[in-house]
């Protein structure tokens, strides 16, 4: 899934006339924001054609990159920077000539000492595998079926012995990397490089779109990527050592809506993994997601249950509409009747809508994330008689602390699902202290997955390499 920076509140930092100013800031500009949890953020400053300095801002550890700034005025010992699009803005003052004392302003102010750098600082990622490997890897590239699109990939494969159980691993929403790269996290490396060692062939591919992959991802849906893992399916049995008896497929959240539709689909798939999958279906499973998201942020529970309440209409508001403009005016039209008969404190709380204005913003916010082929297809899935029509032999895994795909309704869904189907080789878990990315989590928010160092939990890589080992090799 994708995330946004979060911070909502309006803020707008009155600006004074400075002198004129001997400092150049011209270069990358780094610091933390000193707020409940400490976030890097990164300025980049140049001079355009006309002499006037520009700037464009990351936050890393949210996965934000190139947030255009606004004016940037430069005077004396003095820097300020303004953010209109996310209702921000930075005020600092001149420590020395590579260093700023300064507050971040956006709704409230937080200290942010910025200081010259040569190239953003990189996170510790511990468990990143580097070089060199007790296996084979080999970047690969290769034709659909019907020749229209080429894949990138990477597929590592032991030493010694064979044949192997085989493994394509389908990534999350959103356009991936073969190593579903996230705020620096590479979980797809990690897993196929523990996955390896115990002895399977592991094929991890870019996305329509992504690295060295063809073809467009904005106008795809579930039902292409599902074609795109068949063809992956399809090289991977061309490659030595690979026991044609032993395939299989993990897919992560969306991956793991995707792996039973191929499961179902084809007849050689001897074993999928799904790591924090749907359950039941995504309108309700949507609703969910953003009740505990603001839950993890401390929104009074009340509000929340109003806004999980107004949630199916937002759904209907997509799925019904014949256009963008269609969608936004249905939309419009339900917030309306929600905000007459809700607190205002409830609808700020949950939307950050305060006026005519934000709500104009929130309704074309939700419109173009939601008003797309994928979403749309997305929104009206039911993964229950997909999951009912598995054969293959199954292992269910959620982080228990999972605020985007929730644990237990969703592998309530799994399990029933799987009672029912012709399968009766499935193991349902919930891992206790573990989030969406199945790193074992603190506070357990959204914002957090890029403040751990922590890509993925040993407990969980086990309980996939203890599995296999039950139930593939």
């Amino acid at each position: 899934m994708k995330y946004l920076f979060s911070m909502l509140a309006l803020f707008f930092l009155q600006m004074e006339i400075f002198a004129q100013s001997t400092h150049d800031i011209s270069g990358i500009w780094e610091g933390k924001l000193h707020a409940n949890v400490d976030i890097r953020i990164v300025f980049h400053f140049a001079k355009d054609s006309t002499g006037h300095w520009t700037a464009t801002m990351d936050s890393p550890d949210q996965g934000v990159k190139g947030i255009p700034c606004g004016d940037v005025s430069l005077g004396g010992d003095s820097l300020s920077v303004q953010m209109p699009s996310i209702h921000g803005a930075y005020f600092g003052v001149f420590a020395s000539d590579r260093s700023i004392k300064g507050k971040w302003n956006q709704g409230a102010q937080f200290d942010l000492p910025l200081k010259k750098v040569e190239k953003v600082s990189t996170l510790n990622r511990p468990q990143t595998p580097v070089p060199p490997f007790p296996y084979s890897s080999e970047d690969v590239e290769y034709e659909s079926t019907d020749k229209s699109l080429r894949y990138g990939a990477t597929i590592t494969t032991p030493k010694t012995g064979g044949p192997f159980p085989a493994v394509v691993l389908i990534t999350g929403s959103g356009a991936q990397d073969r190593d579903e790269t996230l705020f620096e996290h590479k979980p797809f490396a990690v897993l196929a490089d523990y996955l390896t060692r115990r002895g399977l062939i592991v094929l991890r591919v870019d996305d329509r779109a992504v690295g060295k992959s063809t073809g467009s991802f904005s106008q795809s849906t579930s039902l292409d990527f599902v074609n795109d893992v068949c063809n992956s399916v399809e090289y991977l049995k061309t490659k030595p050592g690979v026991d044609l008896k032993k395939i299989g497929l993990i897919g992560h959240s969306e991956g793991g809506m995707i792996a039973p539709m191929v499961a179902v689909k084809r007849n050689d798939i001897d074993f999928i993994v799904l790591l924090a999958g749907p359950g039941e279906k995504i309108e309700k499973l949507m609703a969910e997601q953003n009740a505990a998201i603001l839950s993890s942020q401390g929104v009074n529970e009340k509000a929340v249950q109003s806004f999980r309440d107004f949630y199916p209409s937002v759904n209907e508001s997509i799925i019904q509409a014949t256009s963008m403009e269609d969608a936004s005016a249905r939309l419009s039209k339900a917030l309306d009747e929600w905000i007459k008969k809700t607190p205002k404190n409830y609808v700020l709380a949950t939307t950050g809508i305060s006026d005519d204005s934000t709500k104009n913003k929130f309704t074309m916010k939700m419109v173009g994330a939601m008003y797309s082929p994928w979403f749309r297809y997305f929104l009206a899935f039911d993964p229950q008689p997909w999951l009912k029509q598995l054969r293959c032999k199954v292992l269910a895994l959620n982080g228990e602390k999972d605020v985007q795909v929730p644990a237990h309704s969703n592998l309530d869904g799994i399990q029933n699902a799987l009672e029912n189907s012709q399968t009766k080789d499935f193991e349902v878990h919930a891992v206790p202290g573990l989030n969406h990315l199945f790193q074992t989590c603190k506070r357990c928010t959204v914002q957090e997955y890029g403040l751990l160092e922590e890509t993925f939990s040993p407990v969980a890589l086990q309980m996939i390499g203890d599995w296999m080992d039950r139930h593939v090799k």
